[in-house]
């Protein structure tokens, strides 16, 4: 079952491989792939946390902020980027051990999408998140984003 802590492997500093296609909604587009930095820290005693994602190839930032719904033991996560400035409409959902999937709806490119996130393989030394889309509703995902997040070489795993 999903708790509080959940997200606790993910405080601290982070270094990222980014690999993304280079058109979200195109299965034959192209892959790039890109490094970043991350930085996330705990809220409300781990039931919330907030991170920026800083990625110099895309000239941009980005942040998430994460809520856990005490009532539905369920997390929303609402990422915005500074390109915009805007929320994007969250994607809810929970942890079944080390892997957390999330959707919600949204729209990219003037087409509605269903939204999901994958958080696999998370230890204390590394994630990994996806993103992936879907036109149909949900029968067929598309996925365009990849981060694989693993920690700098001196900063261990604290929190700052």
């Amino acid at each position: 079952m999903s708790s509080p802590h959940d997200f606790d492997f993910f405080h601290g500093e982070w270094t990222v491989r980014h690999r993304r296609r280079t058109d979200f909604l195109d299965p034959e587009s192209s892959w790039e792939e890109f490094p970043g930095t991350n930085h996330c820290r705990p809220l409300f005693d781990g039931a919330a946390n907030i991170d920026e994602i800083d990625m110099p190839h895309l000239g941009c930032k980005g942040l998430t902020l994460r809520l856990f719904d005490q009532e539905s033991r369920q997390w929303s996560l609402n990422w915005s980027s500074s390109r915009s400035g805007k929320v994007f409409p969250p994607v809810v959902g929970r942890f079944a051990g080390d892997r957390g999937e999330f959707h919600g709806d949204d729209t990219h490119d003037g087409k509605d999408v269903r939204v999901r996130y994958v958080w696999s393989g998370v230890s204390p030394a590394a994630a990994r998140w996806e993103q992936a889309f879907s036109v149909d509703g949900g029968e067929i995902w598309l996925t365009n984003w990849v981060m694989e997040f693993t920690r700098p070489e001196a900063s261990g795993t604290s929190a700052g």
